[in-house]
């Protein structure tokens, strides 16, 4: 039986491959089924208790920044790149 931390991993590595396929623009149909798996197995985690919600949006959050960077900048930090 895998552990906490080893299906933790397992999702970040879905979540990363989800979020470099969407920003490589994959397509729409392959793009739904990876989202697919990933709600899935996040399901299957919270049915079995094996994780809570909580801990389950800290890790898409933390995956998301991670890939994308932070969900709000300051201003002038975004006004500067558009320069």
């Amino acid at each position: 039986m895998k552990t906490k931390a080893d299906v933790l991993a397992e999702l970040r590595t879905m979540l990363a491959d989800v979020f470099a396929a969407k920003a490589a623009g994959e397509a729409y149909g392959r793009l739904a089924r990876a989202h697919g798996y990933v709600d899935g197995y996040m399901r299957a985690l919270l049915d079995l208790g094996t994780c809570t919600k909580a801990e389950l949006l800290e890790v898409v959050n933390a995956e998301r920044e991670r890939s994308s960077g932070p969900a709000m900048r300051p201003m002038p930090e975004v006004s500067e790149k558009a320069a």
